[in-house]
């Protein structure tokens, strides 16, 4: 019988691994998501006003289509907005799914058919609560991590109403519909008066809760936000050039790299700083090692409208570092660990998200499949990279031995390594990744192949994909100490945020296609910009070997 293929998601992962599904031969191929339209995070209903990416124009899509260039490219630098990529993500999926996309409908469950044939999806029609079963030959979780809420239980709702908190408490998830109820509950300081006409408290500090602090603050309302540390932020008063942000251009095993990486790390970190003049003493300063941590804020070009901007200019109150840790008895206000007490009448919990695969499979089914995060072999916490001059003196050498390091299961952030050799399940969106719309269409092509039955390069045995998988989750933890337990797995199985074009490369090499396709020459490789269209052709190339008996 032909392979029919579900897809769990309507996402950018989700939508270029059915393009490519379709475009090998997969006639029966069907998209499930509860969103109404297509694009994920990047659904229209999900767009929130204000929302900016870290990328710019000509990052984050596909081969396929060409993407209009933003409207206020000449202040922003090209950065893209959420309005363009829910508008880019509609039109791929009207020119090339349509039909073959469920709307509005949740999955519930994921399980093995009888005597494992095949997959068992249990969904929910969230416009008529019916619950309906289909079963397909294989499936691809594409169902990202950015759907499901985490709310730290003692900031939650019920711990405000056990308190009688009477302000609008929300996760920031919630903000676009929740907007005109936000601006009717927090009026617009007058212009020129000091009353400050309620405010909105803003708890954590990652990329939507700086674009929300901005909108409202831009809006006229007074924002506060409560966080640790924030995450490193670049910018600069002119757009940066691309290759610097899309070439190979790290060396940690010799003495010179460390000086090339040491110095460029450093720019990089005081770039921002200098790029917005901020004083040695601003809370704005307080930000975590950009080294050592995957996760970075790309605010562009200078824009005094900006998150930055407007805290470094005195109009955003910033909290740090502060965690909040209950709700007043007042009912007006929010109490942090360090005593202080804040008014609020809107608390946004910017608090992050739980994994997307927590809820869909049942014990034994993710026992079979192998999809849980597992404790890493203490056996693997030995220094295999000592010849990384720029890994020595790790944060991670004086953390061990404190807790368990939480290690990944998915070989390559794409299958569960216990299920490799089944080649009916593969997940695309899983892998942290500095260029996620080449990452995607690389991914997807692996996943046909794989999908195919192609001889691409697989481990020899589930307990060798598995050892992998943990040799990855020992370079986390050496490279970004901490990272793995504090992150949702559903979106970084794989951990490549500066080293998406070697890890992109390998997936080239898995289907025996030519990698490092930037080209360049021994002296110039490493700055030559990696492009979207040097991979518009992998259909063709993989179809071309396999037709001559090699793939």
């Amino acid at each position: 019988m032909a392979p029919t293929i579900g897809i769990i998601g309507s996402g950018p992962a989700a939508l270029i691994t059915a393009h490519t599904l379709i475009k090998d031969g997969f006639k029966d191929v069907r998209l499930i998501t509860r969103d109404s339209c297509a694009g994920g995070i990047w659904a229209r209903e999900r767009v929130y006003p204000g929302l900016s990416l870290n990328n710019v124009h000509g990052e984050l899509r596909f081969s396929g289509l060409e993407m209009k260039l933003p409207a206020n490219s000449a202040e922003t630098g090209g950065r893209l907005t959420g309005e363009v990529m829910s508008e880019y993500m509609e039109t791929f999926a009207e020119k090339f799914l349509r039909g073959r996309i469920t709307y509005s409908t949740e999955v519930m469950k994921i399980k093995r058919g009888n005597d494992n044939d095949g997959w068992v999806i249990e969904t929910k029609d969230l416009t008529t609560g019916a619950i309906y079963e289909s079963r397909f030959s294989k499936i691809v979780l594409c169902s990202g991590g950015f759907s499901n809420p985490y709310i730290p239980t003692n900031i939650s709702p019920s711990a405000a109403e056990a308190v009688g908190f009477k302000g609008l408490i929300l996760h920031s998830s919630c903000f676009n519909q929740e907007l005109p109820r936000i601006l009717s509950t927090v009026n617009a300081a007058s212009p020129g008066s000091d009353n400050k006409a309620g405010r909105v408290v803003i708890i954590g500090c990652g990329k939507s809760a700086q674009d929300i602090a901005a909108y409202l603050t831009n809006q006229g309302r007074n924002v506060a936000m409560v966080y640790e540390h924030l995450e490193p932020y670049l910018a600069s008063p002119q757009p940066k050039p691309a290759f610097l942000r899309r070439s190979r251009r790290f060396f940690h095993t010799t003495w010179l790299g460390l000086l090339i990486i040491t110095f460029m790390f450093k720019v990089i970190s005081q770039g921002g700083f200098k790029a917005y003049n901020i004083p040695k003493d601003s809370p704005l300063r307080n930000v975590e090692t950009l080294f050592w941590q995957p996760r970075v804020n790309d605010t562009g070009v200078t824009r005094p409208t900006s998150f930055i901007g407007l805290a470094a200019a005195g109009k955003i109150d910033l909290y740090t570092p502060a965690r909040a840790v209950k709700y007043g008895s007042d009912g007006r206000s929010i109490i942090l660990n360090d005593g202080r007490r804040i008014p609020a009448d809107v608390v946004i919990l910017a608090t992050g998200y739980r994994s997307s695969w927590e809820t869909l499979f049942d014990d034994k089914t993710a026992e079979e499949l192998g999809i849980r995060r597992r404790v890493l072999p203490s056996s693997l916490l030995r220094d295999e990279w000592k010849s990384y001059h720029t890994l020595r003196n790790s944060p991670a050498d004086h953390r061990r031995g404190e807790a368990p390091i939480s290690a990944s299961s998915i070989y390559r952030g794409i299958v569960p390594a216990k299920n490799i050799h089944n080649r009916d399940f593969a997940i695309n969106g899983a892998i942290l990744t500095g260029n996620a719309g080449y990452a995607f269409e690389v991914v997807s092509h692996w996943i046909s192949s794989y999908f195919l039955g192609d001889n691409i390069r697989l481990p020899p045995t589930p307990e060798a994909a598995l050892a992998e998988a943990d040799r990855h989750s020992a370079w986390c933890e050496k490279r970004f100490p901490g990272v793995l337990g504090k992150m949702n797995e559903s979106v970084s199985a794989a951990v490549h945020i500066w080293s998406w074009p070697q890890a992109m490369d390998e997936l080239l090499e898995d289907m025996r296609l030519p990698s490092g396709r930037s080209g360049g020459k021994w002296y110039n490789w490493v700055f030559q910009v990696i492009d979207i269209k040097e991979i518009a052709y992998l259909t063709e190339e993989r179809r071309a070997l396999r037709e001559a008996g090699r793939l």
